[in-house]
């Protein structure tokens, strides 16, 4: 819900000169305007547009432009969004998919009006399971346009209207950040946090991180990590202009939809709604809310430390390789060895790879790392450098030719291997999970020869609840989950071969509601 001013929207129109004059809380140009507004990529239709206000160069005679005339607007809207698709010089940086802005805020609380988006048509997939990350994409951009952005943090206003950032007497507006060449806001919106011993490969580095501290924004992340000590949001301080402070950082939230690079599985958190209410304009409704599993309940520990120090604590507990998730310390390289997202949702590898050059100091995140020689460890980080290089189960895709052939989201039908390569008996679908291989490879088998499944680790397999008990379906055979740890050994016939291999069940509740 929006807090409304209720006024017809017109747009602005352009200056040919960057100096303009604020009268009556209008904009005027110097002597003319632009003949063309632009809103983004995206040319704004007359009829959208105010009048051509101007003043002389000295600030003097102004008034409406001889001629100009105000178009209709848009009226009973509460926000116009233009949206292009357009492969830009910007989409050409980086690994760019989309990207969005306001274009117009309205005086009386300077919520956004008016803003853009354009979607880089090279980056995007038009595959059926790649649709719901199309659509989070589109989603992503309205948010950064409606509020999440750095061009409008000073302008956020608190919950009776007042704003958050105070205002400077001659332009009523928050003061300028000539580094940043943005509104500067205040400490109550935005807080340097310092962390002297972050823990790094040898020793500690002092860390400094930028963190929302709005109260809803602040209440929620302590509430999702379990951690009242916990200042606020933070910030990702990585990436170009657009990425850095306009999204989560995604060490912090991963698969959080507002971090600045999609990786799998996007979800709008509670968190996200409360950055939306924060900003003064809007009010949320908590019930749409996706539900964030990372880092959930993991304490202070997870929200406040290095992932160095995370993977070196839990290192020592009793289960080694599960007790570090949601980060991992598995190389990934041939053969792939998979395993399980926490939800079970998709087959995954861990994401660690080798770099060519060793890592800056802060985001050297291991000591040592399993069969990997000793020394070598700085040259080894996530694949994901927004992370901080930290490691973590991800989703994948498998290609041929560098062409996407399926990718390992369980629930797409349109992921299942082909027939003829489906060597540990896999089904993708709606009502299916993923599941666990024992440490032995898939083989194949006839009378005359034998084949090894090189991918190994893990599979999406159907699965029903059943009088308290978890039935994993392999083939044309169901199987029964006695106790969390129980190896199904299956040996079925199919396509003239013998399919050979074993699953774990996994604990009845991590699947079944109880």
């Amino acid at each position: 819900m929006v807090r409304e001013t209720k006024n017809t929207i017109r747009l602005n129109r352009k200056c040919e000169s960057s100096q303009v004059f604020v009268k009556d809380h209008h904009t005027h140009c110097i002597d003319t305007c632009r003949p063309v507004t632009m809103c983004g990529e995206v040319r704004v239709p007359e009829d959208h547009l105010d009048v051509c206000r101007t003043c002389n160069a000295t600030g003097h005679n102004c008034g409406i432009a001889k001629g100009s005339k105000a178009g209709p607007g848009i009226d009973g809207a509460d926000f116009v969004f233009y949206v292009s698709a357009m492969q830009t010089e910007r989409c050409h940086k980086g690994l760019t998919v989309a990207y969005a802005a306001h274009c117009q805020q309205e005086a009386a609380l300077d919520r956004p009006i008016a803003g853009h988006a354009n979607l880089c048509p090279g980056s995007i997939s038009t595959k059926p399971q790649e649709l719901e990350t199309l659509l989070s994409t589109v989603k992503h951009e309205i948010l950064h346009a409606l509020g999440f952005s750095v061009s409008l943090y000073a302008f956020y206003r608190d919950e009776n209207g007042e704003p958050r950032t105070p205002r400077r007497s001659d332009t009523g507006k928050p003061p300028l950040n000539e580094k940043l060449q943005t509104h500067q806001w205040s400490e109550n919106t935005i807080k340097t946090v310092v962390r002297p011993r972050w823990q790094v490969h040898s020793g500690y580095v002092e860390r400094t991180m930028r963190m929302i501290v709005t109260p809803r924004v602040r209440a929620e992340v302590q509430a999702h990590f379990n951690c009242s000590e916990l200042e606020g949001a933070e910030l990702e301080d990585q990436g170009e202009d657009g990425t850095a402070l306009t999204h989560w950082e995604k060490r912090v939230f991963e698969n959080e939809a507002m971090t600045g690079t999609h990786t799998q599985n996007p979800v709008y958190s509670r968190i996200t709604l409360a950055l939306m209410e924060d900003t003064g304009w809007y009010s949320a409704n908590y019930s749409m809310a996706q539900e964030l599993g990372w880092g959930k309940n993991l304490g202070c520990n997870f929200a406040m430390k290095s992932c160095k120090e995370w993977i070196s604590t839990k290192s020592y507990q009793p289960l080694p390789g599960k007790s570090i998730h949601p980060f991992c310390n598995k190389v990934k390289q041939d053969p792939l060895q998979t395993e399980c997202t926490d939800d079970r949702r998709s087959v995954a590898l861990c994401n660690l790879v080798k770099y060519l050059q060793p890592l800056p100091k802060k985001y050297q995140n291991f000591d040592s790392i399993p069969h990997v020689p000793s020394g070598e460890e700085q040259y080894y980080g996530g694949s994901v450098s927004l992370a901080d290089y930290c490691p973590y189960i991800q989703e994948f895709t498998w290609r041929a030719r560098n062409i996407v052939v399926r990718g390992s989201h369980c629930l797409y039908e349109e992921n299942n291997p082909h027939p003829d390569k489906n060597f540990a008996l896999e089904k993708y679908g709606p009502n299916s999970r993923c599941f666990d291989h024992t440490n032995d490879m898939w083989e194949e088998r006839t009378c005359k020869q034998a084949r090894q499944w090189q991918h190994w680790g893990s599979g999406c397999y159907l699965y029903r609840c059943e009088a308290g008990r978890l039935h994993i379906m392999v083939g044309n055979y169901t199987y029964a989950c006695y106790h969390a740890g129980q190896e199904i050994i299956i040996r079925i016939m199919q396509n003239g071969w013998l399919h050979k291999g074993a699953l774990i069940c996994p604990p009845c509740r991590d699947i079944c509601e109880v």
